[in-house]
């Protein structure tokens, strides 16, 4: 009897689905339209389109990766939430932090936004805690009753709560849940000692506050697709791992970049089976361009990230979003300048060329003027109206006073720039040289710059694994169970008994929650990090720390990274400077429970020779426009070398070749494209 496991990707357009048979590593992939207004839908559809027909024998496992979490913020969506914190801290949501947005030069133009919580739905309790977590004064339980039950009387049924210090003791806050619990039982509570238990008040409070707001919906998505599907599923975690259905309903805010981080892990190990374990990855949508850096095959990491407005300090795969994908609509500045993104025609009614009734030019529109895609999508379940597209496109260039050619370049031009400062910030600000990665480009849009972003970028090549639109969905099936725990402590004098207590405590925690999730000890893997900065610093640098016991060497090796890390980050340290003494932040241990992963199979070689074209089109390149070969990838062999210019399909995307570039199809069916220099692939 067959054994399958499914990864399944909910994206804002197409649902992505891969199944992994266990037994003869036989890869199959899918799509299907998203249904927003039920993501199960969509998800179900996708499932039962990849095995065949409904019913689950054979399955395995299956694991998702979610939306549902992201879109509420994303969509400023936080409603009916109440907010529960120290007396004479109301308002630590309006003080929040000095910084300003960039492109705000001067803080008078800038109008904060709207708080997650308003002022009127923020409540105080008495009680504090000092910094070490040693009670100042009680807490006050008759006025946490009341607050209780104004909640109650208000209707509020997702709450969260952060007291002053509660990351060094959380016992007032777990009173506080005790009370809401006898008072408001209806009540949804989230603690910021159960969701980051981390200094800094503000930070922790948007964070709990954000998984409180999400808790709700996503607890009812998951309950109605734990019903549909009659199995235990696990759920994509923005850090890299994945956790049970049945736990991550106890930590949505997890689950915040859950589509990204599966797209990140499945290409790194794309890249690492051909050969490149440092890479940038590109995952190229209908709305927006996720970029990552892989070094030594394992993804940056970051506890500094945001969903849309809202800081988020959970640990996730360090991922920068653009809003640079197909559907990115076209647009005239005040100015009179050409635009392209942040905001999107999305799925429904999409480009002009769906025929769903959209009125502006996006970028897929502009691919369509210039033939670089076929006039379909999915192998014709997707026609394209190009006389849409094309009377799009000259109504712009009037306005711009512009060739028709000239304004669809621009437009993907103007989309191909967006994505490079993207790939930027996570490079050349975390002082690496993006000329020293090449880069894997997946997602359903993602091939079809990349030409462009070698010339801009200066990269060595780039990868374009087979099926790029189901990466995300096969990276899900490539991700261990994982669980991040961290513990507050600032010091500058490191007590290596209190140090190993703190390491002793996480990775207790992170045993249980292994267990729960069916992994014997035997099979437990801890993975220790700290958080270190200068004297004086206002921000930390996240090091690894080795296994074993905690002792001088161990204390002296954490150190030792952390002074390479901050000269490689900043270009400076003080390794030999005893004036600046080195301050401990935060101790973390993360819970790893390990898979077995699908093996990509390498292919057998060709003649050396690439097949015929399947068919030929009029494309317009940067010299203009020519008729073009188009070769079905399905056709191409190991070591067959496509010269552009050309177009090379498949189900899921396209990849438009320009002159000047050469695409090579490797041992395990990925194209790698680089420029050619006076007829040399370079």
């Amino acid at each position: 009897m067959r054994s399958v496991r499914i990864g399944v990707d909910t994206g804002g357009t197409f649902t992505d689905v891969v199944a992994v048979d266990e037994q003869t590593g036989e890869i199959t992939t899918t799509k299907t339209p998203s249904t927003p207004a039920d993501p199960a839908d969509g998800f179900m559809n996708g499932v039962h389109k990849v095995l065949g027909g409904p019913g689950l024998a054979g399955v395995a496992g299956i694991v998702h990766g979610t939306t549902v979490a992201t879109n509420q913020l994303l969509e400023d969506r936080p409603v009916n939430l109440g907010f529960v914190t120290t007396e004479g801290f109301e308002f630590i949501l309006e003080i929040a932090r000095q910084s300003v947005p960039d492109g705000y030069g001067n803080s008078y133009f800038w109008v904060k936004p709207p708080r997650i919580v308003p002022v009127h739905m923020v409540r105080t309790v008495g009680g504090r805690l000092d910094h070490l977590g040693r009670e100042v004064r009680p807490f006050d339980e008759d006025e946490a009753v009341q607050v209780a039950r104004w909640f109650r009387d208000q209707g509020v049924t997702a709450i969260g709560v952060c007291f002053l210090h509660s990351y060094a003791e959380p016992a007032h806050e777990l009173r506080m849940r005790d009370v809401l619990e006898r008072e408001h039982p209806s009540a949804v509570v989230s603690l910021s000692s159960d969701v980051l238990r981390e200094y800094r008040e503000y930070e922790r409070s948007v964070t709990t506050l954000v998984d409180a707001a999400v808790k709700p919906t996503m607890r009812r998505y998951i309950a109605n697709l734990s019903a549909r599907l009659g199995m235990p599923f696990s759920v994509m975690k923005s850090n890299g791992g994945v956790l049970s259905a049945t736990e991550v309903v106890h930590q949505p805010i997890t689950t915040v970049l859950s589509g990204p981080a599966a797209g990140a892990l499945g290409a790194a190990l794309i890249a690492a089976t051909a050969g490149h374990p440092s890479v940038i990855t590109l995952d190229g949508g209908g709305t927006s361009t996720d970029v990552a850096v892989v070094v030594d095959g394992e993804p940056s990491l970051t506890t500094e990230g945001s969903i849309g407005r809202y800081p988020c300090k959970i640990p996730m795969i360090d991922i920068v979003t653009v809003g640079a994908g197909g559907g990115s609509v076209a647009w005239i500045s005040p100015e009179g300048t050409l635009k392209v993104g942040p905001r999107s025609a999305g799925a429904d009614p999409g480009p002009l060329c769906y025929g769903k009734g959209g009125t502006e030019v996006t970028v897929t529109d502009a691919h369509v003027y210039l033939g670089r895609v076929p006039p379909h999508l999915l192998g014709g379940e997707i026609p394209l109206s190009a006389d849409a597209a094309r009377a799009g496109i000259e109504a712009l260039a009037a306005k711009l006073g512009l060739t028709p050619e000239r304004t669809a370049a621009g437009v993907l031009e103007i989309s191909a720039y967006n994505q490079s400062n993207a790939i930027r910030q996570i490079t050349v600000k975390r002082g690496l040289d993006v000329r020293d990665f090449p880069m894997v480009a997946f997602g359903g849009s993602g091939p079809l710059l990349i030409c462009r972003l070698v010339d801009i970028l200066g990269l060595p090549a780039v990868v374009v694994p087979p099926n790029p639109g189901n990466v995300s969905a096969f990276g899900l099936l490539t991700v261990d169970v994982k669980n991040d725990y961290v513990r507050t402590h600032v010091t500058k004098d490191l007590s290596l008994d209190t140090a190993a207590a703190i390491l002793r405590d996480l990775e207790a925690q992170a045993a249980d929650a292994l267990d729960r999730e069916g992994f014997p000890a035997g099979r437990h893997v801890f993975a220790r990090s700290a958080d270190l900065r200068y004297n004086g610093q206002a921000y930390e640098v996240r090091v690894p720390a080795p296994a074993g016991p905690v002792d001088a060497a161990w204390r002296d090796e954490v150190t030792g990274r952390f002074h390479e890390a901050h000269r490689r980050l900043y270009g400076y340290g003080y390794r030999d400077d005893p004036r600046h003494a080195v301050e401990w932040v935060n101790l973390r241990v993360s819970g790893i429970g390990p898979i077995t992963r699908p093996v990509i199979p390498e292919i057998e070689p060709g003649t050396g020779t690439p097949p015929a074209p399947a068919s030929s089109r009029p494309v317009h390149f940067d010299d203009g426009w020519g008729e073009a070969p188009v070769y079905r990838r399905g056709d191409l062999r190991r070591g067959d070398v496509v010269t552009g210019p050309a177009v090379i399909e498949e189900y899921g995307s396209t990849l438009p070749l320009h002159p000047g570039f050469t695409a090579e199809v490797d041992g395990r069916a990925n194209l790698v494209v680089r420029r050619t220099a006076n007829g040399e692939t370079r």
